[in-house]
């Protein structure tokens, strides 16, 4: 069976790392874990604007998550705009794609296999836990990701925040291919919604303070 480059790619990057990496995988993939970052931008927002730029920035910043996660839905057919394309054809999530596993079966065998815990090929490592969802393509959790960066990135203007976002960007990216949940380019789409709408949110930040508050200006500027 004929992989395309995307599957073989998956295939190279997703791999069994024991117990201690299936924990740190799913953490990454996670929301508590990021809980420290999202309160350091807020605090750093704060610092440069003040309270009244931050709550701007905290609306813009809702805006872009929220957005972000309505668009990737729409391919998915989840959320409140499922219906907008009902013609596209959904992608399985890696660990229910079985030509992965060089089976002739469909996805929805392997699916069920998987959700009732059931004897399965493992050749895509699916850690413990791992196993929820049907569809992949868009990935909300790049696009989420990604919108945050573009947006704090772009208010904050410090280049070492701006490395620290991609890291960050990197590691939940990564963490959802460990997992099995998403292919390479589902997360390459995913990041270029939340590029766009960072931007866009970006956009209407900048223009909602000057309209409200004046130029956004640091404090003491």
């Amino acid at each position: 069976m004929q992989l395309s480059f995307d599957e073989k790619l998956f295939l190279a990057l997703n791999f069994d790392g024991g117990p201690t990496l299936d924990r740190l995988m799913t953490l990454l993939s996670g929301t508590a874990l990021w809980i420290p970052f999202y309160l350091l931008i807020l605090w750093l927002v704060w610092r440069r604007y003040g309270w009244r730029n931050t709550l701007l920035f905290v609306a813009a910043l809702v805006l872009a998550l929220v957005l972000s996660d309505m668009i990737c839905g729409i391919f998915k057919h989840s959320g409140p705009l499922k219906h907008l394309w009902s013609d596209f054809p959904p992608r399985w999530r890696p660990m229910f794609s079985p030509q992965l596993e060089g089976l002739d079966i469909p996805a929805d065998t392997l699916f069920r296999w998987r959700a009732e815990g059931l004897p399965a090929p493992d050749r895509v490592h699916v850690p413990a836990g791992a196993v929820a969802g049907r569809y992949g393509t868009v990935s909300s959790h790049a696009a989420t990701i990604v919108a945050v960066v573009t947006l704090a990135g772009a208010v904050i203007r410090r280049r070492w925040f701006t490395l620290l976002g991609i890291a960050a960007t990197i590691a939940i990216c990564y963490s959802r291919i460990y997992l099995a949940k998403h292919f390479p380019l589902d997360l390459l789409l995913g990041a270029g919604v939340g590029a766009a709408t960072g931007w866009a949110m970006l956009l209407l930040y900048e223009k909602a303070g000057r309209g409200l508050l004046g130029p956004l200006r640091a404090k003491g500027e």
